[in-house]
């Protein structure tokens, strides 16, 4: 195993895979000469020349589009939008091609095409750049959707994504891309559908995915102390949800809480209370509870940011709810 950086890991695995395959192409803003924003294709250019490695103008829709065409003919784009902010520009293209066209076509087309994009509450940059957005994509028949949680989830979803002949949206964190973390020496390719249970528990299970992963391990740690037992499982794969993973975990503890740093509505917190409801009602104790941010534009004011924020410190105050603490 060696340790690096969320963004060494995504590198890595686009370096291998293009490597691998001359049909595997990059495409994106600022992702050849400049590096991409987050470095996650740095030195690629100079590797593989400005045919694969190519600097898109500043129009989401279009170039998202190109690849997405390219993907029908055999070619296999790694597309990069830089803020998944800005992915609302190419959801034309994502939804209504990429997503629909094997089952238009009667799988006479594919579209092998993966999307990363880095979303969520960074640091201060206000309502226009700090969406969270999995829940929309999620919704979409026909797309995959993962967020990696870890240097080595980052590094084999998106070597999976790329061998994969449906489209794949990965959705990363902007604050993640410093995480440090083992990653396999030796080629590793992680399943797209699943999840893991990353701390066994018997009194509660928090559900979380990518940054509110690392809120559940904290929380589950400090309740620990407490003698409160935590069950955490990273939902990595938000299409499809693993229904059976979650029903098995609600099985042992019999409660359960999900945290999201999206807002409420209609989103990933919503989607698994539903499946808890349709699978494992019975096992309940108490009823599901959710920790997900404030119902508002992400205020740019640093400490209304916090507020409308969640963190590890809602988690615990959720648990004590729940256990009537």
């Amino acid at each position: 195993m060696a340790e690096m950086m969320y963004w060494e890991a995504i590198r890595r695995a686009h370096d291998e895979e293009m490597q691998n395959d001359p049909l595997v192409i990059c495409m994106g803003e600022d992702i050849g000469l400049a590096g991409g924003t987050y470095k996650a294709t740095q030195g690629l250019i100079d590797k593989y020349g400005p045919e694969r490695v190519i600097d898109t103008p500043i129009s989401e829709n279009s170039f998202t589009g190109l690849g997405i065409g390219a993907s029908f003919i055999g070619v296999r784009p790694i597309i990069e939008i830089m803020s998944v902010n800005f992915a609302w520009l190419a959801m034309d293209q994502l939804f209504n091609s990429a997503a629909k066209v094997r089952y238009m076509s009667g799988g006479q087309l594919t579209a092998p095409v993966v999307v990363r994009s880095p979303g969520g509450c960074a640091h201060q940059l206000g309502a226009q750049h700090s969406a969270r957005m999995e829940k929309v994509f999620m919704g979409v028949a026909g797309l995959r959707v993962v967020t990696p949680s870890s240097p080595k989830q980052a590094y084999g979803l998106l070597k999976s994504a790329v061998r994969c002949n449906d489209p794949v949206f990965i959705n990363e964190h902007e604050l993640m891309y410093n995480l440090k973390g083992e990653v396999p020496d030796t080629e590793y390719f992680h399943p797209l559908e699943g999840s893991e249970v990353v701390r066994s528990g018997r009194d509660v299970t928090l559900f979380g995915y990518n940054i509110s992963v690392h809120w559940c391990l904290q929380a589950a740690e400090d309740l620990a102390k407490e003698g409160i037992n935590c069950e955490v499982v990273d939902l990595f794969c938000l299409s499809p949800l693993d229904r059976q993973g979650i029903k098995a975990s609600v099985t042992r503890t019999h409660k359960a809480i999900i945290v999201e740093e999206a807002e409420p509505a209609v989103g990933v917190g919503a989607e698994v209370m539903a499946i808890i409801n349709e699978t494992c009602f019975f096992e309940l104790d108490a009823a599901p509870l959710r920790v997900s941010a404030a119902n508002v534009p992400t205020p740019f004011n640093r400490s209304l940011e916090k507020a409308a924020i969640p963190s590890a410190k809602n988690v615990i105050q959720a648990v004590k709810t729940l256990l009537g603490r």
